[in-house]
């Protein structure tokens, strides 16, 4: 089983990143068995480097495993992040564009309807980012934080992005490289520690968060995966999660008659993540603030007819 570490040279954000972590002891150079894609290994990670966009290459994943027989655990990618306010941010989330139709040509990558299962170490690693930025004086200029699941590219294996924002001054700082080179380095257990985030038969029946509303940097959520020994899966924020208001008096909370993808991309987000976490217990967390009554009724509804049970922030800790 080998990770699979994503970067681009068109991008300093992901390739400033990959130049440190390849710095560090014991990378060797890999076969070219993809088309203008260079790779590295390390143990049991492959590094990757290609020239095109970020979200651009589709199923790398499924293409290494095809020319190399290796088995692809799971899937990192290096990039940068925008932001409206550009603020200096290290960011982590899940990849997937489950509430666009078939047919919507998605804006960054990705098949619509479909989210990538998500990597198990976002919350571990969200946390250990926290403290190796911490450590090195980059908080509070940087914020830590989560994003919500988007964009692409496609992958089928476990996947997150780590990304450094939010404007071109960010993405060339050196010190935020390093920062998530020695990330990986770390988390993977590459310099001889155990891995962080590792998922496996003993977190069987863990409680794993599963997060409904709230905005693109789900701060309800996010204060409970930042504490110890919590999981997180998807993250659907509220424009990911398309519902059409079925009277003015609101009044019809039958989920039929409520219009747009919510429930396909709940749908999606539940099954990708339940698959990431085999045995793990899918509870969805509920930012209700963001959600109007009505809403918020029909999501409830819903999860109880989709047998996926509901959590409390405490239920997760």
């Amino acid at each position: 089983m080998v990770t699979i570490i994503v970067a681009t040279t068109t991008d300093p954000a992901s390739i400033n990143p990959a130049t440190a972590l390849l710095a560090m002891p014991g990378w060797l150079p890999g076969p070219s068995l993809l088309q203008d894609i260079k790779s590295f290994t390390n143990r049991n990670v492959r590094l990757l480097q290609h020239h095109k966009g970020i979200v651009e290459e589709d199923d790398l994943d499924l293409r290494w495993e095809q020319a190399t027989g290796e088995v692809v655990d799971e899937v990192i990618f290096f990039s940068k992040h925008t932001a409206v306010s550009n603020r200096p941010a290290l960011t982590v989330h899940p990849i997937g564009v489950p509430h666009l139709r078939e047919g919507d040509v998605p804006p960054q990558g990705g098949r619509p309807g479909w989210a990538a299962p998500p990597d198990p170490r976002i919350g571990p690693w969200l946390r250990h980012l926290k403290q190796i930025a911490q450590s090195h004086n980059l908080v509070p200029e940087f914020e830590i934080t989560l994003e919500g699941t988007h964009h692409g590219p496609v992958t089928t294996k476990p996947t997150m992005f780590l990304e450094i924002g939010s404007t071109a001054e960010y993405w060339k700082r050196e010190d935020a490289a390093q920062i998530i080179a020695l990330l990986v380095w770390e988390g993977l257990g590459l310099g001889g520690s155990e891995a962080v985030g590792t998922w496996g038969r003993e977190n069987d029946k863990n409680k794993v968060l599963l997060g409904i509303g709230g905005g693109h940097y789900a701060p309800r959520h996010m204060d409970i995966v930042l504490k110890e020994g919590v999981w997180v899966g998807h993250l659907l924020s509220g424009y990911s999660l398309p519902m059409e208001d079925p009277t003015q008096s609101k009044a019809n909370e039958n989920t039929d008659s409520i219009g747009g993808t919510w429930k396909e991309s709940i749908k999606a987000a539940y099954d990708a993540t339940k698959l990431a976490f085999p045995g793990g217990e899918i509870l969805a967390h509920l930012d209700h603030k963001s959600f109007k009554s009505w809403q918020r009724n029909a999501i409830t509804a819903f999860l109880g007819e989709q047998n996926i049970k509901i959590g409390k922030p405490n239920d997760f800790v």
